[in-house]
């Protein structure tokens, strides 16, 4: 399974986004979606699935309707979205992801692209693929599930 990963649109979708989520089999947007077209233009450029979560720009509906966070199963992987890490970094959330059977972390809010393993688990944050922030990348990563196996692929955007 191909899973693309973004977040940090804040209204902006860049067509080179769109040319991606074609080869994808599901799309999850980790916050900071900005427009709620976004989310439909995400839908209509693949047949897979696509999950987002609400970030902290998204005050207004329909987007405020969006989950704070989001535990799902992608291809037998256990994911768990949420917009700022920090929050489960202080323990606001009351979760520790390697004793939830957790795989992959999956965050945004910073713009900064990272990815690290901790504890067994994967942390992917993707980068922005929106408005370009200070000197950050544009950049998303994908995220490939086959089996037990999980890699990320960074994947910076020449704009």
């Amino acid at each position: 399974m191909k899973v693309l990963v973004i977040s940090d649109t804040h209204g902006l979708l860049r067509p080179e986004v769109v040319a991606l989520a074609h080869s994808a089999d599901a799309i999850l947007h980790a916050g900071d979606v900005g427009k709620p077209e976004i989310l439909d233009t995400l839908r209509e450029a693949m047949p897979g699935e696509v999950h987002a979560i609400r970030g902290n720009v998204d005050r207004t509906a329909p987007l405020k309707a969006l989950p704070e966070t989001l535990l799902l199963e992608l291809g037998g992987v256990w994911i768990y979205l949420l917009h700022d890490l920090t929050q489960l970094d202080r323990n606001q959330l009351n979760l520790v992801p390697e004793v939830a059977g957790m795989q992959v972390v999956i965050s945004g809010h910073t713009h900064q692209p990272k990815l690290e393993g901790r504890g067994g688990v994967l942390y992917l944050n993707p980068g922005s693929v929106g408005p370009r922030r200070f000197r950050l990348p544009v950049a998303c990563a994908w995220l490939h599930l086959k089996g037990d196996q999980i890699t990320a692929e960074p994947v910076t955007l020449e704009v």
